[in-house]
């Protein structure tokens, strides 16, 4: 008796049956794909946080300063307190920048720049003074902000000193109770960074009397009336163009600046 065999229909069923549904063997191809990228995100992840927190290649080993005039670079590292030995990653610059202002008020502006792979950059500039107040035998340094940043013992070479001689009473005293001293002494302190740079060098004191009263004394005895500190820029013009055309006077007024005078004694 002959047995037939299975049928085309047969055999392909079978077929399936053994490896399952073409849908199903690409899902699960997918999933391993998936389950491998993950595994090895997860290994460079950690490959990673070890390389930036747990090794010892990129720890800070140096500290740079740059930008120093009066200050030392001792002192700045001494304020910025770097936590050498750590890993630069964990390094919090904006604390480095707050203990550097905080302690050192010299210091006008400071950035801290992470200097891969181990070493801190600390850039700083410092206050200039344009402006000293006498304090006992010491002088407070102001900059062109107002700001007094520092005491010293010496006075620097080519920086007026203030004389504020409003008081409570007299013609300066009504100046004094609506701007206050605060307002008088950045008045003095803009009229400083005003003067033209050949006065400026030349220059002792520049005397607050009032609002509208602020002189400059020079160094050679001269003296300039300069008003209120309004109008610099246009003074200083005028007042450079006086001391040229009027090379033997004593005293200038600037006051307004369209009508300069000027006179020998």
């Amino acid at each position: 008796m002959t047995v037939a065999g299975p049928t085309t229909a047969e055999r392909g069923e079978r077929q399936q049956g053994s490896s399952g549904p073409p849908l199903a063997r690409g899902a699960g191809r997918r999933l391993r794909t998936i389950v491998i990228l993950a595994v090895a995100v997860v290994l460079l992840g950690a490959g990673g946080a070890w390389v930036l927190y747990g090794s010892q290649w990129l720890r800070v080993r140096h500290v740079s300063v740059s930008g120093t005039l009066v200050l030392t670079t001792a002192e700045v590292r001494e304020a910025a307190d770097v936590p050498v030995g750590a890993p630069m990653a964990s390094v919090d610059t904006d604390a480095i920048e707050a203990r550097i202002r905080r302690k050192l008020p010299r210091i006008d502006t400071v950035d801290v720049v992470r200097s891969w792979p181990r070493g801190i950059a600390l850039n700083v500039s410092e206050r200039t003074p344009v402006l000293l107040i006498r304090k006992g035998g010491d002088f407070v340094e102001v900059d062109d902000e107002g700001v007094r940043f520092a005491t010293v013992s010496q006075a620097p070479k080519g920086v007026p000193s203030l004389e504020l001689s409003a008081s409570r009473k007299g013609p300066g005293a009504a100046s004094l109770r609506r701007f206050g001293a605060g307002r008088l002494v950045r008045a003095a302190v803009r009229v400083a960074g005003d003067l033209p740079a050949p006065v400026a060098r030349g220059a002792r004191t520049v005397r607050v009397r009032s609002y509208d009263a602020i002189s400059v004394e020079l160094g050679d005895g001269r003296t300039v009336a300069w008003g209120s500190d309004e109008q610099g820029r246009a003074k200083a013009r005028a007042l450079t163009a006086l001391m040229k055309a009027s090379p033997g006077a004593r005293h200038f007024d600037v006051t307004v600046p369209t009508a300069p005078a000027s006179s020998v004694s």
